[in-house]
């Protein structure tokens, strides 16, 4: 099973592609704030686990620019 949560590599003008369940979510420049607007209000405790999100194309905590 993946993570229901995915965070892409940083774009060029800054932000990640998020998807949730496989749908996009959008473009986040927050994360934190994106995912507490997404209903998880406990997302400084999940960003570190892979059971919630995958990061793919970058670092986890990763956020400016490439």
């Amino acid at each position: 099973m993946s993570a229901p949560i995915v965070v892409y590599g940083p774009y060029s003008a800054g932000g990640q592609a998020v998807t949730i369940n496989g749908v996009i979510a959008g473009l986040a420049r927050d994360l934190v704030e994106f995912l507490r607007r997404a209903g998880l209000d406990d997302a400084w405790d999940i960003l570190d686990n892979p059971n919630w999100i995958e990061w793919r194309g970058g670092r986890a905590h990763r956020y400016e620019a490439a």
